[in-house]
């Protein structure tokens, strides 16, 4: 995103957090493709005939952004890592239900409840939201750090911006809280 955009992302959600409902208007086109981009990199990771599709997450992840009434908006990075948080919530609620449906004797789901996922995918995503639950007790912004970069795709600087710390300190987040992951993940598959 050009940087004329990032500034105009972050007046125009500074605006909407002040209460102009307008600049939410005007925010939409700016931040659409980005946040097809960040769907489409957590769909890209499913099968492929799931059915759940990118505009589908794009569109609910859009509903429950513009329900944000007391998010005070700092900038574009984090509106994006709200929004990261938010469409991972959307894939492991999906994957949670199609779970829940399978240990229930596979009783029928409706369209909205339709799986995400296949059984394998789906009890990867609740395993590795478990682990970055654990994480996030044990130490709340590396939870953070890997939900930016995960899920929302932002870089190490945008990450830094969005948590008021150093690059080199998020580096040194991500770093552990990968090793952290692994080691959580690894002793649950035992």
């Amino acid at each position: 995103m050009p940087e004329t955009s990032s500034i105009e992302v972050t007046q125009l959600l500074a605006a909407w957090s002040d209460g102009d409902y307008s600049a939410l208007d005007k925010l939409l086109p700016l931040v659409e493709d980005e946040l097809h981009r960040l769907a489409h990199r957590y769909m890209s990771r499913e099968r492929e005939d799931h059915t759940l599709q990118t505009t589908a997450l794009v569109n609910e992840a859009y509903l429950k952004l513009i329900d944000q009434r007391v998010v005070h908006w700092q900038n574009r990075a984090h509106f994006f890592g709200i929004a990261a948080q938010i469409m991972r919530r959307i894939l492991i609620d999906h994957a949670r239900k199609h779970l829940g449906a399978q240990r229930h004797g596979g009783r029928k789901l409706s369209l909205d409840d339709v799986a995400v996922v296949s059984d394998e995918r789906a009890a990867e995503l609740v395993a590795l939201d478990d682990a970055l639950t654990s994480l996030a007790e044990v130490d709340e912004r590396k939870g953070r750090v890997v939900e930016m970069r995960y899920f929302g795709g932002l870089s190490v600087e945008e990450t830094a911006e969005v948590l008021g710390v150093s690059v080199d300190t998020i580096t040194r987040d991500w770093r552990r809280a990968k090793a952290f992951l692994r080691r959580e993940l690894s002793q649950n598959q035992t």
